[in-house]
């Protein structure tokens, strides 16, 4: 894998740049749709290829492993021939979703016991055995496995945690190296970079992950609960120890304007629930602001989705029949609101490397979330 800087914004940390994984390029800044079971929500792989123009598309361990089970992965040729998709694929360790499992799991400094959220089974995650799965759904990019504290953690547990998450680090990049891909293609881990809102931790964090040489680093433990302005000086701090040269990856964030905010500290690549988690629930990210669709101001409102037409949907649809349909719990709504907000992501990540390239990012950036975050 290879990471190359196109272009550096002169008014902030933001840049471009393209990283080139076995499966294809990704161009930098970049959103990553979430497919965790294998498929992003109500979305075909055809749409988005063709329509939604997605670069990277992001799969979950744990409920990977859980279902189908990396057995049937591994009989499949990996999650590329099981799911039909052909670009690259960044997997998550799992261990946001572990730790999520407050009743049901056990920390020790072997790994995680916990209970399956489907059948009440026991399992167990460790270092080891999670770098094994990854390498069975035959991500490109792979997460390390650490804890996720919640936002609010008090000192000593984010730094205990954190002492765990670097010790569990090690092992993580021991395993991956003393093992081979399993269908003829590079794979590479990320690590985490913890420590809650504590600047020395992160900082420490850092340090500890940049010595372990990766090809790229990943910020995770943020929008876990911390006011953004944490969260937005928690990048900041880490971005100025992380390497220039490497891609960095904010974890589970976010909204559109967190995702300019985070560009603008230095980060590559995003990924969040929100286009799709959010469009289900009848909720479109335009170009021109935010619609709630089920409002029945849009009931004879005969005009199209988007008027800057990023997909197909925005064209062919009218905001008075995704508003029928959403209403009525059609399937279809569904699929337009999801396939509509993961295009405008799409188009905003877009937006944004023209403007860094241009030279003019920070200036269309303000303009931008102005715009983007009316309710309408």
């Amino acid at each position: 894998m290879n990471f190359s800087l196109l272009a550096k914004d002169k008014d902030s940390e933001a840049r471009c740049g393209v990283l080139s994984t076995a499966h294809g390029e990704i161009h930098t800044p970049i959103f990553m749709p979430v497919g965790t079971v294998g498929t992003v929500k109500a979305v075909h792989a055809r749409e988005l290829k063709q329509d939604i123009d997605a670069e990277i598309i992001l799969g979950n361990t744990y409920h990977l492993y859980l279902r189908p089970g990396t057995d049937v992965l591994q009989a499949a040729g990996g999650l590329h021939k099981f799911n039909a998709w052909d670009r690259p694929i960044l997997t998550d360790s799992g261990g946001f979703q572990v730790f999520s499992l407050t009743d049901n799991r056990k920390i020790t400094e072997e790994g995680v016991i916990f209970r399956s959220h489907i059948d009440g089974s026991k399992h167990i995650f460790t270092p080891e055995n999670v770098m094994d799965i990854q390498r069975k759904i035959g991500a490109d990019i792979i997460m390390a496995f650490d804890e996720c504290p919640p936002g609010n953690s008090e000192y000593a547990y984010a730094k205990k945690s954190l002492e765990l998450t670097q010790r569990w680090l090690e092992r993580c990049v021991a395993r991956l190296d003393a093992t081979e891909p399993l269908y003829g293609y590079e794979q590479n881990l990320f690590p985490i970079v913890q420590g809650c809102v504590y600047k020395d931790l992160r900082e420490r964090a850092a340090e500890h992950a940049v010595s372990l040489n990766r090809a790229g680093y990943a910020i995770g433990g943020l929008a876990v609960g911390e006011p953004t302005e944490e969260m937005y000086a928690m990048i900041e701090v880490v971005n100025r120890i992380l390497p220039q040269d490497k891609p960095r990856y904010l974890m589970g964030v976010g909204t559109p304007e967190n995702i300019l905010e985070g560009i603008a500290r230095g980060v590559d690549m995003f990924d969040c629930v929100m286009p799709t988690r959010n469009g289900r629930n009848g909720m479109l990210f335009t170009t021109e602001g935010v619609i709630n669709i089920k409002n029945k101001k849009w009931e004879r409102d005969f005009s199209a989705l988007d008027p800057a037409g990023l997909c197909f949907v925005d064209k062919e649809y009218t905001k008075a029949y995704l508003r029928h349909l959403i209403k009525a719990d059609e399937i279809l709504g569904l699929q337009i609101c999801s396939i509509h907000n993961l295009a405008f992501y799409l188009w905003l990540v877009r937006e944004a490397r023209q403007h860094i390239a241009a030279g003019d990012f920070m200036k269309w950036k303000t303009g931008m979330i102005k715009k983007i975050t009316t309710r309408l």
